[in-house]
């Protein structure tokens, strides 16, 4: 099992406005994108960062999630708006210990 978290680093004064975009980013990413997908925000550490985790059984589903999600016509509108709220990003791509 893979768990990826794609880390937002929000700009100041941003982070309500990218809550509200989170609700959308998950219709979009349901619809082509049958892996677990959520959001979650800093409780402690750096502030105003937003990580979206999603799951998947190998890389290959991740990079089918991929191709699927961002190739859909829906998500680069809602990109578009996501982009101004961003300071940096950056991705984490961890196994499961089982």
């Amino acid at each position: 099992m893979l768990v990826v978290r794609d880390i937002f680093q929000l700009k100041f004064g941003k982070a309500k406005e990218a809550k509200v975009l989170t609700l959308d980013a998950i219709k979009i990413m349901k619809k082509y994108n049958p892996a677990s997908v959520r959001f979650l925000t800093d409780f402690t550490g750096k502030s105003y960062r937003l990580i979206l985790e999603t799951s998947y059984s190998n890389l290959a589903e991740y990079e089918g999630s991929l191709n699927s999600t961002l190739g859909a016509e829906e998500w680069r509108p809602w990109y578009e708006k996501f982009i101004p709220l961003v300071e940096s990003s950056e991705r984490e791509i961890l196994r499961e210990v089982k």
